[in-house]
């Protein structure tokens, strides 16, 4: 069963590793056969913003850019028809592997210009099917910054074995009771509202007899649609 660090925080604050996290499921009966960081496939991966944009005048439809990447400027050659001075994109750095199709990216030369890198559409990134053009990220991406933590793709999934006794762990809720037990720490169940839509009275749908008092002081219902 796979377990999503984000949604066990829902439910109860961790501040600790996933490792220990791991360690301590495994000690209470649920053991963690592997830990997933889903970000580290976006390696070399970071938001850049493209401050020069002109055609490569050597290679037709192509654009030769100046792209800030926080650390440093780097020069690109982007062949997408969308690229523009301004836009915040996502640049696969020198060393970065395209999840797409395990395409490992290198400075890459046309005529005497170095590529420094690669400005990457949806499908490249494996997050979309657009092919049409580059991925445009916010006004409020900043340069520099790790692509899978802005994205929200830098979680972390633990992968239990969970055996037959242990059904009240194949939730998120379950598994977040037994560490909250464990470290002493409150959980935060989710919180249910009901909204009442019906101008109809219960008493109009169905009624309650109680037979045995004794054995069943107390007996209430509700009607959902």
């Amino acid at each position: 069963m796979k377990i999503v660090l984000s949604l066990l925080n829902e439910f109860v604050e961790l501040t600790e590793t996933p490792e220990r996290i791991a360690e301590i499921l495994t000690k209470l009966g649920l053991e963690v056969e592997e830990i997933i960081y889903l970000g580290s496939k976006y390696r070399n991966f970071v938001v850049g913003k493209v401050i020069e944009c002109s055609q490569l005048s050597t290679e037709g439809k192509l654009s030769l850019c100046k792209v800030d990447v926080g650390s440093s400027v780097r020069t690109i050659v982007c062949g997408a028809p969308n690229v523009a001075v301004g836009q915040n994109v996502v640049v696969a750095l020198p060393g970065a592997i395209l999840p797409n199709r395990s395409l490992e990216i290198e400075p890459k030369y046309f005529g005497n210009v170095c590529s420094e890198g690669m400005i990457c559409s949806e499908s490249e990134l494996g997050i979309g099917d657009d092919t049409t053009g580059i991925l445009v990220l916010p006004s409020d991406a900043v340069a520099g910054s790790n692509f899978a933590e802005y994205f929200g793709l830098d979680d972390v999934v633990f992968e239990i074995g969970i055996t037959p006794n242990r059904a009240d762990c194949l939730s998120h809720l379950g598994v977040a009771r037994e560490l909250s037990a464990y470290l002493g720490k409150t959980i935060h169940f989710p919180k249910i509202e009901l909204k009442e839509e019906s101008a109809e009275t219960i008493e109009e749908l169905i009624s309650v007899e109680i037979l045995d008092s004794e054995k069943c002081p107390r007996y209430t219902a509700r009607i959902i649609k």
